[in-house]
């Protein structure tokens, strides 16, 4: 006879899981036995995918950029299976190129959505999680919260932003009972990095931070980088003067600029920022 996991019996919600590293994470999670409501800001896809994998897994209408959208998933799910013991954050875009083009909608897409998304996510759901005295929120960053790769300057504005939330609000919530945790992944083989470099690190798969995520639940941590030696080796490198600083991180951190210049892959990604109605 198996004996249930810790995941077993447990809601859990994951934004932009139609694909990629949300579609893996709710796979990964529904084998542990947990119920996974994927939210997607295409429907048609979240529930495409929640019909393809196992375990109990139902799919919803979802913009993260959007509170009523948020609060109804939410409200949805609850009326479905109970209250939401995990919230996972992972909806997220990302445009590269030189600071000086990236198109004015660019910009604003990626606030809205890596920045004010999780933010929106965490004051929906944490209030109800703080009352019931148990709850964690899981949060889909980046080694960019560390780390600001060139050509990526504003979406790692967003993730150092999400970092630097988050740590305040695990302060509000110490002792509460709701859990924090952030994934900060390196380049992970996804849409949303078509095109980019993975610098000194290897090129990740969407298992790869699935499985962090399981850990991070199991085996509370704040801070979890994939792979885990990012961590220790940005913040021993941190403590370098400036000048080996830079020499350091120009060895580590690829160029996101000159990898993804003149990409077609990624040209047809960007415009999904510019134009969401693309697909």
């Amino acid at each position: 006879m198996l004996m249930p996991t810790p995941m077993t019996g447990q809601v859990v919600v994951v934004t932009g899981g139609a694909r990629g590293i949300g579609r893996e994470i709710a796979r990964v999670l529904a084998g542990a036995g947990a119920r996974v409501a994927i939210g997607d800001r295409d429907e048609p896809a979240a529930v495409a995918t929640a019909s393809e994998l196992p375990g109990i897994v139902r799919g919803f209408a979802l913009n993260v950029a959007d509170t009523r959208s948020f609060r109804e998933f939410l409200t949805a799910v609850e009326s479905l299976w109970g209250p939401i013991d995990v919230l996972v954050n992972n909806a997220g875009v990302m445009w590269v190129g030189p600071f000086d083009e990236e198109p004015e909608a660019a910009t604003a897409r990626m606030l809205e959505v890596n920045l004010h998304g999780v933010i929106r996510g965490v004051r929906l759901a944490a209030p109800a999680m703080r009352r019931r005295g148990r709850g964690h929120i899981v949060t889909i960053a980046s080694a960019a919260a560390r780390l600001s790769p060139p050509g990526e300057s504003t979406y790692a504005a967003t993730k150092h932003g999400v970092l630097g939330y988050l740590t305040g609000v695990r302060e509000e919530l110490r002792r509460s009972g709701v859990r924090i945790s952030v994934i900060m992944p390196g380049v992970v083989e996804t849409e949303l990095a078509v095109g980019t470099a993975s610098g000194a690190a290897k090129l990740l798969q969407p298992a790869d931070v699935a499985r962090a995520v399981l850990r991070a639940i199991e085996h509370p941590r704040f801070e979890v980088t994939v792979p885990r030696y990012i961590g220790p080796l940005v913040r021993l490198a941190e403590l370098l003067p400036q000048r080996l600083r830079d020499l350091t991180f120009r060895r580590m951190v690829p160029d996101q600029v000159a990898a993804t210049h003149d990409s077609a892959d990624r040209a047809a990604y960007e415009r999904t920022l510019t134009d969401p109605g693309d697909r």
